[in-house]
């Protein structure tokens, strides 16, 4: 396989240092050639800051890769091999207004479902479209890997309105299966076989399997008891309640409490608005520290070192909450 290109829309997120370690982990598979990393003019900084830290990065794996940050879409996306779509439209300030004018109302503003996901997709469909449609011109052959937010809808937009080749990720069903993994005390996750259905973020585990063994009431038992390892980091313990499960006979993802606890995680919502901010201001703030540690001193100090405990302590790794 001869080298490939890499294109990241979005490319000056807090979340693409996550992205080139899966690169560079995957190296030895995934030959990349180039890493284009295409952002606006409000996110130039930015860019620039990941850019850098992705040349150091690559620097200490002993790799070769060429990494270009740039404004200009139409040369990036040009012969492009994969297309990774992680862009959020308005930035961390549409988010913000969603979240507060949902509030206003006495409405959960989070930014994947209820009005804010609904606003954030009316913001975020037409740009993925226009980044679809160039995708049928420059590289037509290429795939769109899409993590922007409202993941579910934005995908189904693209796969609907255009005829590039695209396929909507998100990590819940991952740590989902890692979790059950850790309860079930197996040696590799490989060995568990879950079903989920649903669209993204609102799905449900359905049958875990193990050494074709059925586990999944045991671990709806785990969960009822306390014991609830498959909940992302980003977002704090919670219990379901037990009468919920049951009924069910299905493990939600914890984004359906936003549904099933709508009344609890209203009166969160508003106690946190009127504390320390909302999600998105707490995330702005935390993202200016962040961003300082991406600036990082030399190739293999401390500080770089550790910029994944830096992103798992401040900002929340995917999916955005």
């Amino acid at each position: 396989m001869s080298g490939l290109k890499i294109v990241v829309i979005g490319g000056g997120s807090s979340y693409t240092p996550e992205l080139i370690e899966g690169l560079l982990n995957r190296y030895h598979e995934m030959p990349v050639a180039s890493l284009w990393l295409v952002d606006i003019e409000e996110g130039k900084e930015k860019v620039e800051i990941i850019a850098g830290l992705a040349q150091r990065m690559i620097a200490k794996a002993g790799l070769t890769i060429e990494v270009v940050a740039t404004l200009d879409r139409e040369s990036a996306l040009r012969d492009a091999d994969f297309v990774c779509s992680q862009f959020r439209a308005g930035c961390l300030d549409a988010r913000i207004s969603d979240e507060r004018i949902s509030l206003k109302y006495g409405l959960i503003g989070q930014e994947t479902n209820g009005l804010g996901g609904f606003a954030n997709a009316c913001r975020t469909i037409p740009i993925a479209l226009e980044i679809a449609a160039d995708m049928e011109r420059l590289c037509p052959d290429a795939w769109l890997l899409n993590f922007t937010n409202p993941s579910g809808m934005v995908t189904e937009a693209i796969l609907r309105h255009s005829r590039i080749k695209a396929v909507g990720l998100c990590n819940v069903p991952v740590i989902m299966q890692k979790g059950i993994t850790t309860l079930l005390q197996c040696a590799d996750e490989k060995e568990v076989v879950m079903q989920v259905a649903g669209l993204n973020h609102f799905i449900f585990v359905r049958q875990i399997l193990h050494k074709g063994t059925e586990w999944l009431p045991e671990v709806i038992a785990e969960i009822n008891a306390g014991r609830d390892p498959l909940v992302p980091r980003n977002i704090p313990p919670f219990r379901w309640p037990s009468h919920l499960l049951q009924g069910l006979g299905m493990i939600p993802c914890a984004y359906l409490r936003y549904y099933y606890m709508k009344d609890d995680l209203l009166r969160q919502e508003l106690a946190e608005a009127g504390g320390e901010g909302t999600r998105g201001e707490v995330v702005k703030q935390l993202e200016k520290i962040l961003f300082d540690q991406y600036r990082g001193p030399a190739p293999g100090s401390q500080t770089e070192g550790r910029w994944k405990g830096a992103a798992a302590s401040t900002i929340p790794r995917r999916p955005a909450s």
